[in-house]
């Protein structure tokens, strides 16, 4: 899963916990198209509260591959508010990351000179001369 659509789930991962998204079809339709496994839908099916549900979905979902955001807005057809909503907030995702940042978040991380300077992080370098 890029780095964006992460952010997004955790930007909106309360909002998406209070509308109980594991009832109905949507983890079926996840187990459907290979994004869970039959473990994952046992293990989230186990959780005694719909939030709960709801949350460890939200936990597997971004290591489940480069098509599981995807595939998990296909599966909000319950839900097409929720839907247009993560829809909404991926396009902002977009449009505010500075050209190039995007790609670097798919690289899982930042390496070289001025990595954290995003988050007003400085670093130091101390090493050797040869």
């Amino acid at each position: 899963m890029e780095a964006r659509d992460k952010q997004v789930l955790r930007s909106l991962r309360l909002e998406l916990g209070a509308e109980v998204l594991v009832e109905g079809l949507v983890l079926q339709y996840l187990y459907q198209e290979g994004v869970l496994t039959e473990n994952h839908v046992q293990e989230i099916n186990a959780q005694t509260t719909g939030l709960r549900k709801t949350m460890l979905l939200l936990d597997i979902l971004p290591s489940r591959g480069p098509k599981a955001f995807d595939t998990f807005l296909d599966s909000l057809q319950e839900f097409p508010w929720v839907r247009e909503k993560l829809k909404k907030a991926r396009e902002e995702a977009t449009t505010s990351l500075p050209a190039g940042l995007e790609e670097k978040g798919r690289a899982g991380r930042r390496t070289g000179w001025g990595a954290g300077e995003e988050k007003g992080q400085t670093f130091q370098t101390v090493g050797m001369r040869t």
